[in-house]
């Protein structure tokens, strides 16, 4: 899926340009995964911008490579594909696949402090088939620190489904609606509606020519959605670090295993016998269920239990394990 249409593609550069601060002095440099025909492409050459375009299909890497040709330096067309980024095989990674490292060092990105200014912007459409593991995928890097989130709080402008966004943005009480990404994703970015698509502006590669858009189901789909998340920069404080995030991650899915169910009752299944006391001193009802905590609720529990002698992180490590390897 990818945008023919012109006027959406100077839409999407105006909402790329909020923040982005052009001015005098350097222009910003933004990575745009599969851009296909490279209409927005062009549409952010003309605006001033530096742009890094990975492109996997072969169908657009000629075009976009004379392109390149044509400036001077403003275009850089690599091929890969930027949901192959960092992939656990071993050895010499042949394109698709590609190393954060290899491609920042081609950008001439260098790691900032995760307090620091935004490093790197970067825009694409994901994908319709496994977005939600894809978002998934992205949630676990931002939260350890790993891949693109190495180099700082390296911020996404993606399209994504009207579905997917409603659950980033749920608020809590709506059990079927409010899950354990809506947690981790409100405390983990800042998320910013910048354009809502009808699924029908977008042009697909399709053999069969169709439009492939996705069953709405119980949530409404109509649309395709701009968001920015841009990482909170106060994600890690207090107890919360990249080296304990697994543990934090696996601790909020296995609350909302039965979402519903009562946070006492999910206390004592993991051995914790203070649980009246934990909750008092949070100043958490006790017979809060799960799917009524607030995001914040779940980092202030956390906290907690990483400074309760009876809590062991030895009580995910089996699904953190599984989970990873189910992720790449």
């Amino acid at each position: 899926r990818f945008i023919a249409c012109p006027q959406l593609a100077r839409t999407v550069r105006r909402c790329l340009q909020s923040g982005a601060g052009l001015g005098p002095g350097p222009q910003p440099l933004l990575l745009e995964f599969a851009p296909g025909p490279g209409i927005v492409t062009r549409s952010l050459l003309d605006a001033g911008f530096r742009v890094v375009a990975l492109e996997s299909n072969s169908d657009f890497l000629t075009d976009l490579q004379s392109l390149e040709n044509s400036l001077d330096g403003q275009l850089k067309v690599i091929h890969g594909d930027f949901f192959r980024l960092d992939p656990l095989a071993k050895g010499a990674l042949k394109p698709p696949a590609v190393s954060s490292d290899h491609l920042f060092k081609t950008m001439g990105v260098a790691a900032v402090p995760w307090r620091a200014d935004v490093p790197l912007k970067i825009f694409g459409i994901i994908p319709q088939p496994l977005e939600r593991n894809r978002l998934w995928r992205l949630l676990f890097a931002m939260y350890e620190c790993s891949s693109i989130y190495r180099y700082g709080r390296v911020e996404l402008n993606l399209f994504i489904s009207e579905k997917e966004y409603t659950v980033l943005t749920a608020k809590p009480g709506k059990s079927k609606i409010y899950q354990a990404l809506t947690v981790l994703a409100q405390l983990g970015y800042e998320i910013e509606l910048l354009h809502k698509e009808p699924w029908s502006s977008f042009a697909t590669n399709l053999k069969n020519g169709g439009l492939a858009i996705p069953k709405a189901g119980r949530l409404p789909n109509d649309h395709i959605c701009l968001v920015r998340l841009t990482p909170q920069q106060n994600l890690f404080t207090g107890g919360l670090k990249p080296s304990n995030a697994s543990t934090f991650i696996f601790m909020v899915k296995q609350s909302f295993a039965k979402p519903k169910s009562k946070l006492t009752d999910r206390l004592n299944s993991w051995s914790l016998d203070n649980s009246d006391t934990l909750l008092k001193a949070l100043e958490i009802p006790k017979n809060a269920a799960m799917c009524n905590l607030y995001p914040e609720d779940y980092k202030r529990l956390f906290e907690a239990l990483q400074n309760s002698d009876l809590f062991a992180e030895t009580f995910f490590h089996d699904e953190v394990l599984a989970s990873t390897r189910t992720m790449n």
